[in-house]
């Protein structure tokens, strides 16, 4: 599956001429309507016949089928693949476990295909034949059938059953690149510093704390003693920024908006500020998160369009970069 870099990133250096860039804020200063047009003669979404802007989803869908294809041909490595389309496969699991618990259709809970076509997952949860699905996501199965068989039904505990086995099957299946191991580990760490800064106790947040992160439960504890012990547990992670934003979120009695919004863009913010010395599969990845950053962007400006939303919030809620 490997991919030749220099090749991929050849073809990139083409595709990046289709970025929206400025014309994103731009976007921001119109009508819907105009927008719309804008996004048309762009070229976004090409192909998805979509003839008002009330079909703007139309444009996004077919833009995320085409970041899926180039995924699928492009990427340099099974384990940039699997960090980039796993997370869909377990939101599919998670999502047809609830579907199946509140007896309700499906098919508008699950995100496109991952790895692993959400119909194969599908069919394996009902007839109990899991032997091709990933490991993780076989014992996320199990452990949520464990959960029901004891007469539960909360769909966030069924939530937290999946999302914990998501970070273990990425801590697993990408450990190289480095830059992987790396996103893994931090996403993980951010995750448990929220989890921990909105629970009333070490004992509550811990069935909650996902793995593949490098802060261990002692210092996340020390979230809890106070406010000096938690930052001085924080020092020397890198996450000492963070930690002090949902502090200060928290001290204000404010939602850790901010904070989850740092950790939204994380990669993508993480690659901007190296993007000039990006090597190996990195200018894929990087090319990756910002045509996905700039798919979420143009959902929230069309959205917020025609809501009658103000340009400066319209702007203020743009993620990632737009260079």
């Amino acid at each position: 599956m490997a991919m030749d870099p220099m090749f991929t990133n050849g073809i990139i250096a083409v595709k990046e001429k289709y970025f929206l860039r400025d014309k994103l804020s731009r976007m921001c200063e119109m009508g819907a309507e105009d927008a719309f047009r804008l996004l048309l003669e762009s070229g976004f979404g090409a192909g998805a016949g979509a003839d008002s802007y009330h079909e703007y989803e139309a444009l996004l869908e077919a833009d995320e089928k085409d970041i899926d294809k180039f995924i699928r041909d492009f990427a340099p490595s099974a384990a940039d693949a699997e960090y980039l389309l796993a997370p869909r496969d377990f939101h599919n699991a998670k999502a047809i476990v609830k579907a199946d618990v509140m007896e309700i259709p499906v098919d508008r809970m699950l995100a496109p295909d991952g790895n692993v076509p959400a119909e194969e997952i599908r069919k394996a949860y009902a007839s109990e034949d899991m032997d091709e699905l990933p490991e993780e996501m076989k014992k996320a199965f199990a452990e949520a059938k464990e959960y029901l068989a004891d007469g539960n039904r909360e769909g966030a505990e069924i939530g937290t059953i999946f999302d914990k086995a998501l970070y273990r099957h990425l801590a697993a299946k990408c450990r190289r690149p480095a830059v992987l191991k790396k996103f893994v580990a931090e996403k993980a760490d951010m995750q448990n510093i929220l989890t921990c800064m909105r629970s009333s106790s070490m004992d509550f947040a811990k069935k909650y704390l996902l793995d593949g992160g490098k802060l261990t439960e002692r210092k996340l504890a020390k979230l809890f003693e106070s406010e000096d012990e938690g930052m001085k547990a924080m020092s020397g992670t890198g996450l000492e920024s963070f930690a002090r934003m949902c502090y200060d979120d928290k001290s204000e009695k404010r939602p850790l908006s901010d904070a989850e919004k740092v950790l939204e863009s994380y990669e993508i913010d993480a690659m901007a500020k190296n993007r000039f010395d990006l090597k190996a599969s990195e200018p894929f990845l990087y090319y990756i998160f910002r045509r996905r950053a700039e798919n979420e962007n143009v959902r929230i400006v069309m959205a917020s369009l025609i809501a009658g939303m103000p340009e400066r919030n319209i702007k203020d809620r743009l993620r990632g970069v737009q260079t």
